[in-house]
């Protein structure tokens, strides 16, 4: 008999397990964190009273994400991920939002077809070790970065640190169209030390952060525009030469990609971004890196 329940923090252990074994990059700290931020969207698939199963939902206004759908391997073929799916749609139209999104593998692909969700666009996750000889901020000056003499023009800056949260999450929700500030605050507080920034004329032009791995580390959220995404993303990978890591880039940002590969990164694996009900037009060139297939 397979029955879903809510999840809770003495399932901790479980979702590490299940994670470990797919071989997915989530460490405790992620986990905790969506269940702090959806502690009602999160469910665990018991079968015959054995805990076997997980998956997330996290909600943003009118927008909600499933992630997090695993199943033990000994324990898959028997429609576990597909009724999980289902409770989790059944609590996300209960709370009546109009657009549920998610990132599918191909094999996850024909599921989630069948239960209303349509292709947007693709991402490639891209990995590899960010070479230690190669200085890839060095076009930074290159672009017109920095605190130098502008001639009178405004040259955007580059810089650590953190203007207040709701300019960054404004600028997130007019590139994205959401409003992810439920993620992004938890993120910035976390990891302000690994968050940069892009300003001009002391507006927010575009920001990045990464965080830790199981396996490597996760480069995103990056969003930004044309101009910044390039600085942004190259400095990123700068501050993690000599280390494993993540980006999901959408293939539609062709400069994104150019940059993970001229750093050496090779493609994992490839995600579709799927969405049941209204789509949600973002903008898919200010993605730069995407916050990993949790939420988007």
């Amino acid at each position: 008999m397979i029955e879903i329940r809510l999840m809770t923090i003495d399932d901790l252990r479980l979702g590490l397990r299940l994670s470990r074994q797919a071989g997915w990059n989530q460490t405790e700290s992620d986990w905790l964190r969506f269940m702090n931020m959806e502690p009602e969207g999160c469910f665990v698939a018991e079968l015959n009273g054995c805990p076997v199963g997980t998956t997330t939902t996290c909600i943003f206004e009118n927008v909600a994400w499933i992630a997090m759908v695993l199943v033990d391997k000994d324990s898959r073929g028997q429609s576990i991920g597909t009724k999980l799916l289902r409770h989790a749609l059944d609590y996300l139209d209960l709370q009546k939002v109009k657009t549920v999104r998610l990132d599918a593998t191909d094999l996850g692909r024909p599921i989630y077809e069948k239960l209303g969700f349509v292709p947007e666009y693709e991402l490639a996750r891209f990995e590899g070790t960010v070479p230690t000889n190669r200085n890839l901020c060095g076009s930074l000056k290159a672009k017109g970065f920095g605190d130098g003499d502008s001639g009178g023009k405004s040259i955007p800056k580059l810089r650590l640190g953190l203007p207040p949260f709701e300019d960054l999450i404004e600028f997130d929700r007019q590139m994205i169209r959401t409003n992810r500030e439920k993620m992004l605050s938890r993120l910035f507080s976390e990891f302000a030390q690994n968050t940069h920034i892009v300003t001009n004329l002391n507006k927010v032009d575009g920001f990045v952060t990464m965080r830790p791995g199981a396996n490597a580390i996760q480069i995103g959220p990056c969003t930004a525009s044309n101009n910044s995404g390039p600085a942004l993303l190259s400095d990123a990978l700068s501050r993690c030469a000599g280390k494993a890591v993540y980006v999901d880039i959408p293939t539609d940002n062709v400069p994104a990609v150019k940059i993970a590969k001229s750093c050496g990164l090779k493609i994992q694996r490839r995600f579709i971004r799927m969405f049941r009900g209204e789509r949600i037009k973002d903008n898919v060139e200010s993605i730069w890196a995407s916050s990993g297939p949790e939420k988007g």
